[in-house]
């Protein structure tokens, strides 16, 4: 697609009451479990990083349950990004954190992976979601390491933290929650972003472990990386009718001449909203050809 009509994804927003009423009018058309299912497969069909993350967290799963108990805690540690691993091997402990779990079957994580981060994946794209993931998880797990170091330096925490357990995709998905803040619009967008802060301010507060910390982190990391994307955002689109105004000269003249009030005054033209409502982004088969993933 030209750049003159590119819309960034991250300027269209949806309103959730208007979703809420559309859902409503969904349901009462005949055939609402055949077409639910045939939407939710449509979703799928667009996301293939979340399919190939929820299915690697199968794998590794499967993995762990097939070996001894010796051989899976060994499996874990090596890929735990504890302070020990991040001194030996960072990249390595890094990468390999995100596709571990540790515990029983993961089913909180992929049943989030293959709703809301699916959900997030078709609104942003795939290479845009991994790298909001990639950024949260390692971003996180950098802050919580060096936390821990400080720590350990003052001898206020034991010894033994820095050879603990901490693998699994919480701190990208934690991540992407708080980007999904930026995908909605109106008083929606605050009361999302206000309950994840309590939930894992509350999760700070009530659990007080470094796996807290780095999730409430991981949140904040997403808020930032929202933010930025949207003000990059704003400032492409602003930079692109700045030079389509000069290439046009004439018609921002005339456009320019026309906007005057009855006083003579000059008054502004009315600014297009860059926060786009996106009609058409959810619905099956409607994507767009400027959303799609890399």
């Amino acid at each position: 697609m030209a750049l003159g009509t590119y819309q960034p994804p991250w300027l269209r927003t949806v309103d959730l009451g208007e979703r809420f009423r559309t859902l409503v009018q969904w349901w009462a058309e005949p055939h609402r479990v055949r077409r639910g299912v045939q939407a939710y497969r449509d979703l799928l069909a667009v996301t293939p990083a979340c399919i190939a993350y929820a299915f690697t967290l199968f794998i590794t799963w499967w993995t762990l349950r097939g070996a001894s108990d010796i051989v899976g805690r060994r499996l874990i540690f090596s890929a735990s990004t504890n302070l020990r691993n991040m001194q030996r091997d960072p990249i390595q402990v890094l990468v390999a954190s995100a596709f571990w779990t540790d515990g029983g079957f993961p089913w909180t994580d992929i049943v989030i992976l293959i709703t809301l981060m699916a959900l997030a994946e078709r609104w942003l794209g795939s290479l845009r979601w991994i790298v909001v993931v990639a950024i949260g998880h390692v971003g996180a797990t950098l802050i919580t390491v060096l936390g821990i170091a400080h720590k350990l330096d003052k001898q206020l925490i034991p010894t033994r933290v820095a050879f603990a357990s901490d693998v699994g995709p919480s701190y990208g998905i934690s991540a992407m929650l708080a980007v999904l803040t930026f995908r909605l619009r109106g008083p929606a967008r605050w009361v999302w972003a206000l309950a994840m802060l309590v939930w894992y301010g509350f999760g700070v507060w009530h659990g007080r472990t470094f796996t807290d910390y780095g999730h409430f982190f991981a949140l904040l990391i997403g808020f930032a990386v929202g933010a930025v994307a949207v003000a990059l955002s704003h400032r492409l689109i602003t930079v692109r009718e700045r030079k389509a105004a000069k290439r046009n000269p004439a018609q921002s003249a005339d456009a320019a001449g026309s906007s005057t009030n009855s006083a003579g005054d000059r008054v502004d033209p009315p600014t297009v909203a860059l926060d786009q409502p996106d009609g058409g982004l959810d619905q099956a088969g409607h994507d767009r050809a400027e959303h799609g993933h890399h």
